[in-house]
């Protein structure tokens, strides 16, 4: 595969390193968009040809992203986005307990992005539920011993850990809490966002123990407001949305047939690239951590090595430095970067996520990260060398 264009051939004086917040639309996406916009198109639920027209190309998107996520077409629910599966996902479920007497514990990673964890705060304001929040190691990854001690302590209906974490990329051992709560909770159902990691990881393979499962059009180079929820049989949800009773009853109201055609190709695109990204992206991830380390005084690498973290994350720690006048100096110089998770309200609040991993306050003040996709380049990165360093100099509060 060739090295693609880089975002700069449209914006001349932008180095984007920042798909881990949004990825830009890859133009087949848009194409295959436009291809499906170009036929009128009716309600789907319709008898009429327009309408049919709309169910075959809405059938057909389900049919491919069942495909990519390894399930059944019946499984997935098409939804706007990762933030609508994780609310359906953790309030469906145990919104299901309540109504039918089960145990209704949840239990959630100390490091779920905001969809997930503030969904499963709230719905601990229901009477009889309870949240228990699984402490994580040094590196991020989910403390198994506490999963499997939170299990036997207590019953619970939903256990949701991420696949990958949004902030520092760290990959979870997803199959093994698999393992843990098949063996110690049968009844409880578990739930993961593969949101962040869907461009790199194969999710047939790594999410296919998991009964919920999460995706996001725009983090793969699909439209804003596209999504899915896959949901295994016989995993029940209560309906958050109700009305027409649209995708079987679990989410009422007229699909977005053309976000579901772009979340359909952007799977598919990324899994038949996937091998390739992995490579290309991640050794430019690499090229990165190695000039900034090599440039940069008092640069902490948060996640420790030999952690397996997705190929286009990166994220730093700078002593000294303050991250909100640091992304803006490097704005200004046209690098495009964040502070940590882009859900979080006004996007620099303190991090909870590097809070639980055991990361100091001043460390944590100077938190960067970098991520990379699909159309990444070198001279990104060569770029991205050429200007941060000096940025990160003239912002250093300490001597």
């Amino acid at each position: 595969m060739s090295e693609p264009t880089s975002i700069s051939t449209s914006i001349s004086t932008s180095t984007y390193l920042d798909h881990g917040a949004t990825t830009p639309l890859r133009p087949e996406v848009a194409q295959a968009m436009a291809e499906a916009r170009a036929q009128p198109l009716g309600n789907p639920t319709g008898s009429h040809r327009p309408a049919q027209h709309a169910r075959r190309l809405l059938e057909e998107a389900r049919d491919e992203v069942a495909a990519q996520l390894g399930r059944d077409p019946g499984e997935i629910i098409f939804t706007s986005g990762g933030t609508e599966s994780a609310n359906l996902a953790v309030f469906g479920a145990l919104g299901a307990a309540v109504r039918d007497g089960r145990p209704t514990g949840v239990m959630c990673s100390a490091v779920e992005h905001p969809a997930v964890r503030q969904s499963c705060l709230a719905a601990a304001q229901w009477p009889g539920v309870t949240c228990h929040e699984l402490a994580v190691d040094e590196t991020g990854s989910v403390d198994l011993d506490a999963l499997a001690a939170g299990l036997l302590q207590a019953e619970t209906a939903l256990v949701a850990v991420m696949l990958a974490n949004n902030e520092t990329g760290v990959v979870q051992p997803l199959q093994r809490v698999v393992d843990t709560v098949r063996e110690l909770a049968l009844a409880a159902r578990v739930f993961t966002d593969a949101v962040q990691a869907t461009s790199f990881l194969d999710l047939a393979g790594t999410t296919a123990g998991a009964d919920l499962v999460a995706v996001s059009a725009h983090k793969v180079g699909g439209p804003v407001g596209a999504g899915a929820l896959a949901v295994r049989p016989p995993t029940d949800l209560v309906a958050r949305q109700h009305g027409g009773g649209q995708e079987r009853e679990r989410r009422s109201g007229t699909q977005d047939v053309v976000g579901a055609v772009g979340l359909a190709v952007a799977l598919r695109l990324a899994g038949a690239e996937r091998s390739e990204a992995v490579r290309r992206v991640g050794g430019l991830r690499d090229r990165l951590a190695a000039g900034l380390a090599e440039s940069v005084a008092g640069l902490h690498r948060t996640v420790p090595a030999g952690v397996e973290v997705l190929p286009g994350h990166l994220h730093l720690c700078l002593k000294g430095v303050e991250r909100e006048e640091l992304l803006l100096a490097l704005s200004e110089q046209g690098v495009c970067a964040s502070g940590g998770s882009s859900c979080a309200s006004g996007a620099l609040e303190a991090s909870y996520v590097l809070a639980a991993m055991g990361v100091p306050e001043e460390l944590a003040r100077g938190a960067i990260r970098f991520t990379l996709g699909y159309d990444t380049t070198g001279a990104d990165i060569e770029r991205a060398l050429a200007i941060v360093p000096g940025v990160v100099a003239s912002l250093r509060h300490d001597p």
